[in-house]
C-alpha cells in the first residue's frame, strides 16, 4: 500500500514540475501537452538561452578588451536589399529560411517557420526601441503573436514570433534590415548630438 502512495506522490510532483517548466517557457517551443514535447521544448528553450548568453559573455569581453569605448565605424557593405545608412558589420543567410543582418548597434535574426517568422534581436537597451521594431513590423504588414524581453545588464534580447500578413512582400533578408534601421536611426541621431 506504502508503494502506491509513494508511486502517486512521485507522478504529482512531476506533474507539477512540468506544470511549471511549461509556464515558464514560451508557447511557441511546446508544440503538444505530452510530457516529452514539455521537456523537448524546454531543452531548445534553454538551448537558445545558452547561445544568448554566450553571445552576450563574448560581446562583455570584447567591450573590455576594446582600447576605445566606442566601436569604430565599419564601412558599408554592398546589399542586394536594400542598403543600411548606419555602420553595418554583417549580412548572411541562415541554414534554414533565414538571414541575419548584423551591426554594432545590433544583431538581428529572422527565420520563417511554417507561416511565420521568428524574429531575433540582441541590442543594447535603448529605451523606446521596442515601440519603434513593432511600429516597423505592422508597417511592413506582420502581425505580432508573441514577444519575449530577456535583458541582462545593458543588454536586452527581443524574441518576435510574427505572422506574415496576406500583403506583405518582404523576404527576411529585407525584414532583417528593415528591423535593423530601426536601430540606425537611433544611432545617427545620438551620434549627431
Amino acid at each position: 500500500m506504502s508503494h502506491i502512495a509513494v508511486e502517486r506522490n512521485r507522478r504529482r510532483q512531476m506533474n507539477e514540475h512540468l506544470k511549471v517548466l511549461r509556464s515558464l517557457t514560451p508557447c511557441f517551443y511546446i508544440k503538444r501537452g505530452d510530457q516529452a514535447s514539455i521537456i523537448g521544448g524546454v531543452i531548445e528553450f534553454i538551448k537558445e538561452l545558452h547561445q544568448v548568453l554566450q553571445s552576450l559573455e563574448s560581446k562583455k569581453r570584447r567591450n573590455s578588451l576594446s582600447p576605445s569605448p566606442a566601436p569604430s565605424p565599419k564601412p558599408l557593405l554592398q546589399l542586394t536589399p536594400p542598403q543600411l545608412d548606419c555602420p553595418f558589420i554583417g549580412f548572411e543567410h541562415v541554414k534554414e529560411l533565414g538571414a541575419c543582418c548584423n551591426s554594432p548597434v545590433a544583431d538581428v535574426e529572422a527565420k520563417i517557420s511554417g507561416s511565420n517568422v521568428v524574429l531575433k534581436i540582441i541590442s543594447k537597451r535603448i529605451p523606446g526601441q521596442i515601440l519603434k521594431i513593432i511600429s516597423v513590423l505592422e508597417r511592413l504588414q506582420f502581425e505580432v503573436l508573441h514577444l519575449n524581453i530577456s535583458s541582462m545588464e545593458d543588454a536586452a534580447l527581443y524574441s518576435f514570433v510574427i505572422k506574415i500578413g496576406l500583403e506583405c512582400q518582404l523576404s527576411v533578408e529585407e525584414l532583417a534590415v528593415e528591423v535593423q534601421r530601426s536601430f540606425c536611426s537611433e544611432t545617427i541621431y545620438a551620434n549627431e548630438i
